[in-house]
């Protein structure tokens, strides 16, 4: 009887795993997304990456790749193909889609609970501690609330650090000289409930 139950379970699993196969497959990415990139030939390389707002990821060897609006299959052919000139062989590259973004606010939020998200800023900021802010405001945004930074901060290495569903935290490094040069869009990054945001000292020659 034992057997019966496993193998009903087993038929009960396989649909719903090929369901979620192919939702994942359908899905076009958008920014704020998280994406899980995983190279055969070279697991240095394997890492999750966040969808900035134009839309870009960054990986390394292959520098920016456009991942909006694309499927996870077209994304991991463009990584592919970005990196094949640092191999022999084109890699084999997996991508998969490792948390969803955080929605923006519409400004029609029904309930103050749901309207208001509390983020953390810790480090060399003018005003360290918890922050309320409103729903869909961006990195940037929180950097500019706190009332910047001291004298001592390093600036190029800011830590964007958010727990996923699973409780495991990623850390996304921010250069805010890149920020102001134009370089990067991820400060208009949308902060999640719990994001905590750390301001390291500034190294002797640094």
């Amino acid at each position: 009887m034992k057997r019966v139950y496993v193998l009903l379970a087993a038929l009960l699993f396989i649909p719903l795993t090929y369901t979620n196969a192919v939702a994942q497959e359908r899905y076009t990415v958008k920014p704020g997304d998280v994406l899980r990139i995983e190279v055969l030939e070279d697991n240095t390389i394997n890492r999750e990456t966040l969808v900035l707002p134009d839309g870009q990821i960054s990986v390394p060897l292959a520098g920016t790749v456009a991942a909006k609006g694309k499927t996870l299959s077209q994304i991991k052919a463009d990584v592919a193909s970005a990196l094949a000139p640092n191999f022999a062989n084109v890699p084999t590259v997996f991508v998969s889609l490792a948390s969803l973004a955080v929605p923006r606010s519409s400004g029609r939020s029904t309930s103050a609970a749901t309207s208001k998200v509390d983020v953390y800023v810790l480090g060399e900021v003018a005003k360290p501690g918890k922050v309320e802010v409103e729903t869909g405001t961006t990195l940037l945004q929180v950097l500019a609330e706190i009332g910047g930074f001291s004298k001592f901060a390093a600036k190029k290495r800011i830590q964007l650090r958010r727990a996923d569903s699973a409780g495991v935290e990623k850390v996304y490094s921010v250069n805010y000289q890149d920020i102001l040069a134009g370089k990067t869009n991820i400060g208009m990054t949308v902060l999640a409930p719990g994001d905590v945001i750390i301001v390291p000292q500034r190294k002797l020659f640094e």
